[in-house]
C-alpha cells in the first residue's frame, strides 16, 4: 500500500492511541514511515496520522482525499476584499487589505488559472460589499480605508473600468448587500460612527440611493439570504452594548421589498456573529459556526421560510467564525477555514439529506477572511487570507 494519498478506505483498529502515532508531514498529508498510510482516523479527529498497513482489521478508517489544487496566485495579497463571478465566467476581485486598505482589482480565467489585473478602483477599501447587477455590471459600496465610506463604483466587465455613482446616504463597514429580484440593491446594517439599523436602495436605473424601512435591531457581521419568494432574510450580527450588554444577536428579520419594510422572524437556537449562511436547494437557510464573545461555536441550525422557525442539526466538528461556507452543485456545503484558536486549514462537508457532516481534506494554506467563490465548471476557488495584523497571502487554490 502507498504512503501517499490516495482516494480509498483501509480496514484497520477503531481504538486507538492517537498520541503513539506519527502525524502526516503537514505539507502535503504524506507519510515517510515505511508501511504506512496517512488517513483521517475517526478517533484522531485533530490531525491525520500515519496509520500502519500491518495494523488492519474490519474497520474503515476513512482516508484523506487530496481534493485541493494550488492555482495562480493572486497579483496582490488581501484579506477582507470581495470575489464575484461574473457573466463570462471570470471572477473579479476588489480591494481588501494588507497593511493598508487596496484599491487594485484583477480577473482570474479558470480556463487559464491566471490572474490578470484590471482597473483600480476609484477609492481603496475593504470590509466593502459587491454585487453583481442585472446587466452584468458589479456594484461595489462602502467599506474601510481609515475611514468608513459611503462611495460606491460600478465595474463594466465590457471597457474593464470604474465609475464612481452616487454616495449612499450612511458611511458603513461590515454591511450586507443583496441584488433583489427586481433589479435594485439592497444594503442594511454595518458600522459608521456606531452599530446602524437603516436599510438603502441602489437603483440601476437612475444610479442614486434611497432610504427604506429601518431594521428593527442595528447590527454589522450579520448575513443576508435572497429567499425564493423574494424577501430578504437577515440573521444575527452584533449589535454594541445598546441592549444593556454585549449584544450578540440571536435575532432575524424579514425584509419584504413590496412593502419595503423589515418584520421580526423566528429566532435562531444560538446568537452568532461572523457566521455564514448558505441557501439550500430545497429553500432552506443552514447557519453555521460564528461566535459570541471569545467563544467559536460548532453549532449549526437550519430555517425554514414556511414556518419561519429554526431547527438544529448536526454541529460541525470544529469551531469557527470568519470562514467560508459554499454550497456545491450537488447541493451540499463545503465549510472551508476561518478561525478557530488560529487561522484554519480545515474543511467539512454538510449533507441536507442526512444532515451530517464530512471532515474533508484540509486546504494547503490556512485561512481566515478569505473567500471562496463557486465558478462555472462546479470547482471552487478560495483567495487570500489574513495570517496577523499585518500579513496576507496572495495564494489561491482549487477544490
Amino acid at each position: 500500500m502507498s504512503n501517499t494519498m490516495n482516494d480509498t478506505g483501509i480496514c484497520g483498529f477503531l481504538w486507538v492511541t492517537c498520541s503513539r502515532l506519527r502525524t502526516c508531514d503537514s505539507s502535503n498529508n504524506t507519510c515517510q514511515q515505511p508501511d504506512t498510510i496517512c488517513v483521517r482516523h475517526p478517533q484522531c479527529h485533530d490531525y491525520p496520522i500515519c496509520y500502519p498497513v500491518t495494523m488492519t482489521d474490519e474497520r474503515i478508517c476513512p482516508p484523506i482525499i487530496k481534493k485541493w489544487n494550488n492555482t495562480g496566485n493572486m497579483n496582490n495579497a488581501r484579506h477582507h476584499h470581495t470575489t464575484t463571478v461574473l457573466s463570462d465566467g471570470h471572477v473579479l476581485v476588489t480591494g481588501g487589505d494588507t497593511i493598508g486598505s487596496l484599491d487594485s482589482a484583477e480577473l482570474y480565467d479558470p480556463s487559464t488559472e491566471t490572474w490578470t489585473i484590471t482597473g483600480n478602483m476609484n477609492v481603496a477599501r475593504s470590509q466593502h460589499t459587491a454585487s453583481i447587477l442585472i446587466d452584468g455590471k458589479v456594484l461595489v459600496t462602502g467599506g474601510y480605508n481609515g475611514n468608513r465610506l459611503a462611495s460606491a463604483e460600478l465595474y463594466d466587465l465590457s471597457t474593464k473600468t470604474w465609475l464612481a455613482v452616487g454616495n449612499m446616504n450612511y458611511a458603513r463597514s461590515d454591511h450586507i448587500a443583496s441584488t433583489l429580484t427586481n433589479g435594485k440593491v439592497l444594503v442594511s446594517g454595518g458600522y459608521g460612527t456606531t452599530y446602524i439599523n437603516s436599510s438603502e436602495l441602489y437603483d440601476p436605473s437612475s444610479e442614486t440611493w434611497t432610504i427604506t424601512g429601518e431594521m428593527k435591531y442595528s447590527r454589522d457581521h450579520h448575513t443576508v439570504s435572497l429567499l425564493p419568494n423574494g424577501k430578504v432574510l437577515v440573521t444575527g450580527g452584533y449589535g454594541g452594548t445598546y441592549l444593556g450588554g454585549n449584544s450578540y444577536l440571536d435575532n432575524t428579520e424579514l425584509y419584504d421589498p413590496s412593502t419595503e419594510t423589515w418584520t421580526t422572524s423566528g429566532k435562531m437556537n444560538s446568537a452568532r456573529y461572523e457566521h455564514r449562511a448558505s441557501l439550500l436547494p430545497n429553500g432552506r437557510v443552514l447557519v453555521t459556526g460564528g461566535r459570541i464573545g471569545n467563544a467559536k461555536l460548532k453549532s449549526a441550525e437550519w430555517y425554514d421560510p414556511v414556518t419561519e422557525k429554526w431547527t438544529i442539526t448536526s454541529d460541525m466538528n470544529y469551531g469557527r467564525h470568519f470562514h467560508t461556507a459554499t454550497v456545491l452543485t450537488n447541493g451540499k456545503v463545503l465549510v472551508t477555514g476561518g478561525c478557530g484558536d488560529s487561522p484554519d486549514r480545515s474543511v467539512e462537508l454538510y449533507d441536507p439529506l442526512t444532515e451530517t457532516w464530512t471532515i474533508m481534506s484540509d486546504m494547503n494554506y490556512a485561512r481566515q477572511h478569505h473567500r471562496a467563490s463557486l465558478l462555472p465548471n462546479g470547482k471552487i476557488l478560495v483567495t487570500g487570507e489574513r495570517i496577523d495584523f499585518s500579513t496576507a497571502l496572495n495564494s489561491a487554490e482549487l477544490y
